[in-house]
């Protein structure tokens, strides 16, 4: 099985070093020295990774015959592939591979059904499911033990706990809509006040 597991980023230096948008739990195993990566677009590759190393909190490689900027550059938005056994588990507890937790059905602890997971965003903060809803609408929803309590891959599905205004459009509305009547009825009570000081000098 094939995954993605880094993006190729600006070139950095004058050497041939890339930065990357790294998209695997386990950088150190798919994206060590001697690494040989498929690409996509396919015509790029594949790429063989010469050296890593982290800078200022971002990982920097450097592929065996890419040896400027100019090439390094060519290279930028290149998707970069892994080949994975499908049945192979991440080392650590309760850590998933994108593969297993992709089109997992996603519901919340009372059972409503929210969508389907379409997409895993890996962001520097945290990694967030992009789940497509019935109607076609998208919501994005942070994979943190306080939202997500429960990964079933036999059930094939993802049990969330969500706060407020997480999944529920009207919620969101709603607070926006008491929010506002607030703070009209706040101004017209200070718009009274001041009127009322006005008539009493």
């Amino acid at each position: 099985m094939q995954l993605v597991v880094a993006r190729i980023g600006r070139a950095h230096g004058i050497k041939g070093e890339v930065t990357v948008e790294v998209r695997t739990d386990e950088p150190e195993l798919r994206l060590a020295p001697g690494a040989v990566l498929a690409t996509d677009p396919a015509a790029k590759g594949p790429l063989t990774i010469e050296t890593g190393r982290v800078h200022s909190g971002r990982l920097l490689l450097r592929f065996e015959g890419v040896a400027d900027r100019t090439a390094a550059e060519a290279l930028r938005n290149v998707l970069l592939i892994a080949e994975v056994d499908p049945r192979e588990l991440p080392e650590e507890e309760d850590e998933y591979y994108d593969h297993q937790l992709m089109d997992l059905d996603v519901v919340t602890k009372d059972g409503v059904e929210v969508g389907r997971i379409t997409e895993i965003s890996h962001l520097p903060s945290q990694d967030l499911f992009i789940v497509e809803r019935a109607d076609g609408s998208e919501v994005m929803i942070p994979f943190v033990e306080a939202i997500v309590v429960e990964i079933d891959l036999e059930e094939q599905r993802a049990v969330i706990d969500p706060p407020p205004g997480l999944i529920d459009d009207r919620a969101e509305i709603a607070s926006a809509r008491d929010e506002d009547e607030t703070a009209s009825a706040r101004d017209e009570k200070t718009r009274e006040n001041t009127d009322g000081t006005g008539d009493g000098s």
